[in-house]
């Protein structure tokens, strides 16, 4: 089985100020699903975060919600085309008020870097060079 698209949903507190942030980011939204309920965040022509006030996520899940300031949720990661890309958009996080929660980590074949996003959300940035892979 192969499914062809991913939409992950996180809750947020504010439309408003998650659509500040991640506009400074460099992200667009869908306006077709986007109200003051939701944002439908645009990360590739397959990747999609749905925003979604937390009254209104938690219309979908008979469980808490959890803090992400306090516990982890879940690791959202994305790939970069260059640890040069990776760099600079936790530049822009840090810019538009995100937090970087640890250090870089540079395996070789392996780069990475991480930020919280106001909610406190993680996200890993990933840059893979596969020709640097041991046993490549």
């Amino acid at each position: 089985m192969r499914h062809k698209q991913i939409f992950v949903n996180l809750p947020v507190k504010d439309v408003e100020r998650s659509k500040r942030f991640y506009s400074a980011m460099g992200y667009e939204f869908n306006p077709q699903f986007s109200n003051e309920q939701a944002l439908s965040m645009v990360i590739s022509d397959d990747i999609y975060a749905m925003l979604l006030v937390e009254e209104f996520f938690q219309t979908f899940t008979p469980r808490k919600i959890s803090d992400a300031h306090t516990t982890t949720e879940v690791l959202t990661c994305l790939s970069c085309d260059s640890k040069a890309q990776v760099d600079e958009l936790i530049a822009k996080a840090r810019a538009a008020g995100g937090t970087v929660p640890r250090e870089p980590q540079d395996m070789g074949f392996m780069y990475s870097q991480a930020y919280a996003d106001p909610d406190g959300h993680i996200w890993e940035l990933m840059y893979m060079d596969i020709t640097q892979f041991p046993g490549a």
